[in-house]
């Protein structure tokens, strides 16, 4: 697994070694351990010997889109850890004589771009920008793992609710400080997922025989930014008064404030068809579940 250290990965690193699976962990510096196997995506090297004997590969590794204002250099730091980083998976892979049966390469919801109030789900063309753009070579990168007949998974991934990092790591302090509400107009709608559903989303795409190409791993409904604000407000028992206007957003963020102002209302359609259960199918339970036990739940393996 690419990306073992992250809130997604981390969380279903646990899942996994409590089932009694066998995790080995990509790692960019010298390994320390034999579960650990040494890689550089941007540099496109993988030590091919670490993969021999893996039954699926799990790439969930990239620098963080939303932790920093989007400058070119750091626009370009996004596509090279991703793009260059699947390559070198996919093409390590293609390499082995026995390569693993699933390769499940971590994607996102920005394929699709500002949808507005209009529904989406995999059967959507990409959208305009720099996130769709992004997804698109980052998705097309791992071309020499499907080539070589390995199963090849996308699950687009939306806002992960969780208290320990991403978007709502960083929206939880607000609210509990009293300062939470809308952004904009708070009519822009937001894709939202549970962590312990985004695990096991992972699992399941890892475990399905005959699932292939790209999955919405998104909550059934999603909602919008000013619908989201108040059930956080309810769960969270705090006021949601201080609004943030558009301007504001797009003179702190920059092209990203796109991404938090911007409308993304996509569908799990192909997911929902492949047998898949919603734990957390609503934005309260989703809540609720990040606040009592942290959001985290089931998840693939050696």
């Amino acid at each position: 697994m690419a990306g073992a250290s992250g809130l997604i990965g981390g969380a279903l690193v646990r899942s996994l070694v409590a089932d009694g699976h066998e995790v080995v962990r990509l790692v960019r510096r010298a390994p320390r351990s034999a579960d650990e196997v040494r890689w550089d995506p941007e540099r496109k090297y993988v030590d091919v010997a670490g993969l021999a004997g893996c039954d699926a590969v799990v790439n969930l590794a990239g620098a963080n889109v939303g932790s920093r204002r989007w400058t070119e250099a750091y626009k370009a730091r996004l596509r090279s850890g991703r793009v260059l980083g699947t390559a070198a998976l996919a093409e390590a892979m293609a390499s082995l004589d026995k390569p693993p049966r699933v390769f499940v390469n971590g994607s996102a919801i920005g394929y699709y771009g500002e949808t507005g109030e209009r529904a989406v789900d995999e059967s959507a063309p990409p959208g305009e920008g720099f996130l769709p753009s992004l997804v698109v070579d980052w998705e097309g990168a791992a071309a020499p793992a499907r080539e070589a007949g390995v199963r090849t998974v996308f699950p687009r991934t939306g806002l992960v609710v969780a208290r320990q990092g991403g978007a709502w790591g960083r929206l939880f302090p607000l609210f509990k400080a009293g300062l939470g509400g809308h952004m904009g107009d708070g009519r822009q709608y937001w894709s939202f997922v549970s962590l312990h559903d985004e695990v096991a989303a992972i699992r399941h795409l890892i475990d399905t025989d005959g699932l292939s190409g790209p999955f919405n791993v998104t909550a059934p409904q999603p909602l919008t930014n000013r619908e989201i604000t108040e059930v956080m407000g309810r769960v969270l028992h705090r006021p949601t008064l201080f609004a943030v206007p558009a301007p504001v957003l797009r003179t702190v963020l920059g092209e990203m404030a796109g991404d938090v102002l911007g409308s993304a209302r996509v569908l799990p359609k192909r997911l929902l068809e492949s047998g898949f259960t919603f734990a957390f199918p609503d934005i309260e339970g989703a809540i609720r579940a990040a606040v009592d036990s942290g959001g985290g739940g089931p998840a693939a393996a050696r």
